[in-house]
């Protein structure tokens, strides 16, 4: 994932490239750290400007050296989904 050297934060937009290697921008909604590790929920630039009422898809990715990294398992994308969620309530 193409990234800039800079400190992750709430706000900031990146470029990613998307399975037809089109360019799409993403935000960081939110960063929280579980069990000692830093995690960004990002969604779609796109869908975040959109003013309808359907629910945006938000991806997590964890935090590292101030780069977003895919998680790895099913156990560590759950964790942290539920923490998110918690947040969020």
């Amino acid at each position: 994932m193409e990234q800039n050297q800079e400190k992750i934060e709430v706000g900031q937009i990146f470029t990613v490239l998307d399975e037809n290697d089109q360019e799409q921008e993403m935000e960081v909604l939110g960063l929280l750290t579980v069990e000692e590790t830093d995690y960004a929920a990002v969604g779609f630039v796109e869908d975040i400007q959109s003013e309808s009422d359907e629910d945006i898809d938000v991806f997590f990715f964890r935090v590292d050296d101030e780069e977003l990294s895919f998680i790895d398992t099913d156990e560590e994308f759950e964790k942290v989904s539920s923490a998110f969620s918690e947040v969020e309530q």
